[in-house]
């Protein structure tokens, strides 16, 4: 275990294709959303690097980019740490999660066949799954997996660019009140689930605005206590 608290076993294995800053700047954004490196945690090179299995040169390299991209903030004569969220960024991010989710809901509606609808009704069920046996990081992967189906049932290109843009940040953001959120997320999820097989875009969109602002409260509820 590094002395900065990474659990032992959370650090992916490293894919051999592809260069190696790439795929330690994939491991470490990982570790970041995942919550297994928290924010504000100090990031140690010399750790990271013996517990990926790699010289310093990469892990330097990658934690630069990840400081360009807002995900780690380098300090002058004091290291890297990862960087801890204000909630106006929060908020920000959320809000416009909810504008984009909300339009791909519609369009799903719209535009979902019964072999995305059964894919969507499988997820849920693997979500519930995660839990009833309080399965945190289960229950996170379902919940973006499941979005993003909605996202790809939606048919846009462009609207399923921008969200991915932003998805890596509302699993950070979601990871930390996903137990809070627990059944009644996926409650939520089988009400647009229902929605969707309507063909009722109307209920779809607001279902997913209401359901993302839950998802906002809950974070910034979480963020006051």
């Amino acid at each position: 275990m590094l002395s900065t608290g990474l659990p032992q076993g959370a650090v992916p294995k490293l894919e051999r294709p592809g260069p190696l800053r790439d795929r330690v700047y994939e491991a470490l954004l990982e570790l970041i959303t995942t919550r297994a490196l928290q924010p504000g945690q100090h990031l140690v090179e010399s750790e990271l690097a013996g517990h990926l299995g790699v010289s310093r040169q990469p892990v330097r390299e990658a934690l630069q980019r990840l400081n360009t991209e807002g995900w780690v903030d380098l300090r002058p004569a004091q290291g890297a740490f990862v960087h801890e969220p204000t909630e106006e960024e929060a908020d920000q991010l959320l809000t416009v999660r909810t504008l984009l989710e909300a339009e791909a809901a519609r369009l799903a509606a719209a535009n979902a066949d019964s072999a995305g609808i059964a894919t969507l009704e499988a997820l849920c069920a693997e979500g519930e799954k995660a839990v009833e046996t309080d399965d945190v990081d289960g229950a996170v992967a379902m919940n973006a997996r499941f979005h993003a189906t909605i996202m790809e049932l939606a048919g846009n290109t462009v609207l399923a660019e921008l969200a991915a843009q932003v998805d890596r940040r509302v699993r950070w953001y979601y990871t930390p009140v996903a137990r809070q959120r627990g059944h009644q997320s996926w409650i939520e999820h089988r009400e647009l689930i229902a929605a969707v097989t309507a063909r009722d875009e109307q209920r779809a969109t607001q279902l997913m605005r209401e359901h993302t602002e839950h998802t906002r409260r809950s974070y910034h509820a979480r963020a006051r206590s």
